[in-house]
């Protein structure tokens, strides 16, 4: 990301930690919903189990009791003894088998054939001085009626002809999983044989025991989220936050953590813009106090000129003398003058750079202005300040503030004017460049002695004064250009200078371009 733009802002969809935020929370109820669909599933089947093993083996047990304990004919029937013999034999444990005859009499109970007993769990011991807990006899009567009119149902649909498969209470009110399977010698309906199966609540339970795998994996998932949610966001933050400390401590120049900045998440985001704006606040720091001292001792030069001139005043009486004496002090506060000028001015370019809102400015229209009025103010013996235009005026729009950028043009014809001839001109032309991301071009060119090449660059720099001989000195304070080219980047172009040259190679003058974004 360069260093002048803005971190870019993520819709949530689009961000990387909050898509991890969620994901890992969504995580453990997903692994919840899973396992209770899971469970759900499994006990339907464990039911449709239970009734295709109760349907398939009193179907094969009827047929045998059909086969072999029947007798008599043309009406046959069963027998008893021969029956519950088979009951024994073919009922496994923990299930309860009941035979019945064609009217829906109870004949055998395979309870009572095996001696089976119900085993239940004995209430605690009452305390003393307890209240009486309520009589369960008439509750236990109720369910044992209840049970025996919904198996007499059962076994009368049964008695019908057709297999019958239902849920009910048994005696105890648990409920379980009936089939009442016909007995038939070939057409003749000999009776019903019942067999329940195993307690559905035991089922249920067994389920709800199946389900705390899925609960201890939702718990680790919860966990490790919380962990890596620590790792990820809470740990870095805290390491950004000493870091920042540290800065303002005085104890480090910028923040610097590689392994976070290398991140391409949201932390990573916070940590290289951290460290970019500790990076740029520590070098605008040095260069305020880089320019402070350049101020305070660019002011000291004339300072000590005007009061050394003012003690040799006191010692001077030539009349011609004290004039020229006069003539330095006069000098030395015009470029006082003009120095303090141009440190307002560039303390508080910032500022206005950056409350003044940018807008649509035509460039050949701003120079041919600002060259009127070069030309009208214009004395003898001085450069004349002529404007070419070479782009049509709606081809030459920049988005920009029209007061900077006029700044710039006067700053630049001021050094070119300064640095011309007696007679000589300043030549300012608009055209277009080559570059297509800067197409708008000012070339302002003089007739001066030209720019050594070493200084093409550090005339850019603050209170660089070197000046041809003869100069006025205290026109020029140094800050000019180093504004001017401050400006012209805060509008996204660039300027620099060049020497132009004759055929022959020397030098003719100086030439300083200008390159400037143009909107449509």
């Amino acid at each position: 990301m360069p260093s002048n733009a803005l971190p870019r802002r993520l819709p949530f969809g689009h961000s990387r930690l909050g898509r991890a935020i969620f994901a890992l929370n969504l995580l453990s109820l997903l692994v919840l919903m899973v396992g209770y669909l899971e469970i759900a599933q499994l006990r339907q089947g464990l039911i449709h189990g239970e009734e295709d093993s109760l349907r398939a083996q009193t179907q094969l047990t009827g047929e045998v009791i059909a086969d072999v304990a029947a007798e008599g004919a043309p009406e046959p029937h069963l027998v008893d003894t021969d029956a519950a013999v088979i009951l024994a034999r073919y009922i496994p444990r923990g299930q309860r088998a009941r035979l019945f005859d064609a009217n829906g009499n109870l004949i055998s109970d395979s309870y009572a054939v095996a001696e089976g007993v119900d085993v239940h769990d004995l209430p605690p011991a009452r305390k003393s001085g307890a209240p009486t807990p309520p009589d369960k006899a008439a509750q236990n009567a109720s369910l044992r009626a209840a049970a025996q009119n919904a198996l007499h149902q059962e076994v009368m649909q049964a008695l019908a002809g057709q297999p019958v498969v239902k849920r009910r209470l048994n005696e105890h009110g648990i409920e379980v999983v009936s089939v009442s399977y016909p007995l038939r010698l070939v057409k003749v309906v000999l009776g019903v044989l019942t067999l329940e199966g195993s307690d559905i609540d035991k089922t249920v339970a067994w389920q709800h025991w199946a389900l705390v795998p899925f609960i201890v994996i939702a718990l680790a998932v919860t966990a490790l989220s919380g962990l890596l949610l620590n790792w990820l966001v809470s740990r870095p933050i805290q390491r950004l936050s000493a870091a920042a400390d540290r800065v303002r401590l005085s104890l480090a120049r910028e923040i610097s953590l590689p392994d976070l900045e290398s991140r391409k998440d949201e932390i990573g985001d916070l940590a290289r813009s951290l460290e970019s704006m500790t990076t740029t606040l520590w070098r605008r720091m040095e260069e305020i106090d880089r320019f402070a001292a350049d101020v305070s001792h660019e002011i000291k030069n004339p300072l000590t000129s005007i009061r050394s001139a003012l003690e040799t005043l006191k010692l001077v009486k030539d009349d011609s003398a004290k004039e020229r004496l006069m003539n330095v002090i006069n000098q030395d506060v015009h470029r006082l003058d003009r120095l303090i000028t141009d440190i307002s001015n560039a303390s508080r370019l910032d500022a206005e750079l950056s409350r003044d809102q940018p807008k649509k400015i035509e460039v050949g229209a701003l120079m041919d202005d600002i060259c009127s009025l070069y030309r009208q103010s214009r004395r003898e013996g001085e450069p004349d300040v002529t404007f070419t235009r070479r782009v049509a005026p709606a081809n030459a729009y920049v988005d920009g503030r029209e007061g900077p950028l006029g700044q710039v043009l006067r700053n630049v014809i001021d050094n070119a004017r300064s640095f011309s001839p007696e007679g000589g001109s300043v030549r300012v032309t608009l055209d277009r460049s080559d570059d297509l991301r800067l197409p708008l071009r000012l070339r302002i060119e003089d007739d001066g002695p030209g720019i050594p090449e070493d200084n093409l660059e550090t005339i850019f720099q603050r209170f660089y004064t070197s000046r041809p001989k003869g100069t006025s000195f205290g026109r020029n304070s140094g800050l000019g250009l180093s504004i001017s080219r401050q400006i012209i980047e805060a509008h996204g172009g660039r300027i620099w200078a060049e020497n132009r040259l004759s055929a022959s190679g020397e030098v003719e003058g100086a030439r300083f371009c200008i390159l400037l974004p143009a909107v449509h």
